[in-house]
């Protein structure tokens, strides 16, 4: 757990928020590793939304936010949109996770959008109460994204191997659809306990979904080496990766060139399927009156930081100013506090049902927090008289 830095100790004994209202847009660009420079790219809109039943509901608030942490690149990005785009009422949020370069996320952050609105008759098909038919509709909007994705990539021969995971949101006041592939993760708060919504697709662990994986690619006549698949890549589920599945023969003999493995061992590798998939798990979610805020956030957030701590947070952060958008940024910041190596990108969606002003803080985090402010005085008391001690 780290501490607090002096900035932020001065921030929690002041009792402030600072966050600048202007804010730098996040580079796809090399970022120095030495420098570790924080670029962001924030948003926050209100959408109206349409009455379900729930009198006390006028409007979902949004907060978004991505942060690049020690990686060299900036591969995340976030899509909000708002029901205005013909959703029947429902508004779009996604994240998306890439690896080996931006490519993948940079087509899929359109592309997928269009087909997914495609697939589901506009909104219809989510205002239907058909189940069945949505998880058709995404599941078949997910597979077409892939085939023009992987389509595109050999085409355009800019950054092949590249790849995206992808977690996707549909969000009226009452009802939730999932549509998931990868590490990132989708929390809902209901009446301040944290619900975990999907499943991180890895190929490792002892959990149902991972064993589920490791069989599956094992079957598909894949292995895994030290927790990655072929000993690459950490995600089971993902766009794009096309080593993974239009060019596993390429892959190997690639791996024989680099000395990864023998030529008698690829000659007993027999394929029988894709190794890395599109195909996402869906889920519905029916919002009841205790529903307060869904969290959508990439794997840089949950690595470092549990489900139920994340939702602590940000209910404090509400409680203190009820700005989503501030609490988006306060959380990303709190997961680079914590070491995250990674790049973190942040959705929240707050369905306006909460009075947060009226809610007491919570009394564990406040004396976690304590705790952390005066560890950091010791410390900073300490090195000030360490220091007098060598001027000496």
């Amino acid at each position: 757990m780290a501490l607090l830095s002096q900035q932020q100790l001065q921030r929690f004994l002041l009792n402030r928020i600072d966050c600048n209202a202007g804010f730098k847009t996040t580079s796809k660009k090399n970022v120095s590793v030495a420098n570790k420079e924080r670029s962001r790219c924030c948003s926050a809109i209100a959408i109206d939304a349409p009455s379900s039943g729930l009198t006390d509901v006028a409007r979902i608030k949004w907060g978004s936010t991505m942060i690049q942490g020690l990686r060299e690149e900036m591969e995340d990005d976030v899509v909000l949109r708002s029901d205005d785009d013909g959703l029947d009422g429902f508004s779009f949020a996604a994240v998306f996770d890439g690896h080996a370069g931006f490519s993948s996320v940079k087509f899929l952050r359109d592309e997928l959008y269009k087909e997914c609105v495609a697939a589901l008759q506009g909104g219809l098909l989510l205002s239907g109460n058909d189940f069945k038919a949505v998880k058709k509709a995404l599941e078949g909007a997910f597979e077409s994204a892939d085939a023009k994705l992987l389509k595109w990539l050999e085409m355009t021969g800019e950054e092949v191997e590249s790849g995206s995971t992808a977690t996707v949101m549909f969000i009226r006041n009452d009802m939730l659809f999932i549509s998931h592939i990868g590490d990132s993760c989708v929390a809902l708060s209901r009446s301040g306990k944290a619900e975990v919504l999907t499943n991180s697709h890895r190929p490792y662990g002892s959990n149902k979904v991972s064993l589920q994986e490791i069989r599956r690619i094992r079957e598909a006549g894949g292995w895994i080496s030290n927790g990655r698949i072929c000993g690459d890549i950490s995600v089971s589920r993902a766009f794009g990766d096309m080593r993974f599945k239009t060019k596993k023969n390429e892959m190997l003999e690639k791996g024989v060139e680099e000395g990864r493995w023998s030529q008698k061992f690829v000659s007993r590798v027999q394929f029988n399927g894709d190794l890395v998939v599109s195909s996402p798990d869906i889920f519905q979610v029916a919002l009841g009156s205790d529903a307060e805020f869904i969290l959508l956030a990439s794997d840089g957030l949950w690595d470092y930081m549990n489900s139920s701590d994340a939702v602590n947070f940000i209910r404090n952060q509400l409680r203190k100013h009820g700005d989503v958008q501030l609490a988006c940024e306060a959380l990303a910041e709190a997961a680079l506090d914590r070491r995250s190596q990674d790049n973190v990108s942040i959705v929240i969606a707050d369905l306006g049902r909460t009075d947060w002003q009226s809610l007491p803080l919570q009394q564990q985090n406040v004396v976690f927090e304590l705790g952390q402010a005066f560890a950091t005085i010791g410390i900073v008391s300490l090195g000030i008289w360490m220091s007098s001690l060598l001027s000496l």
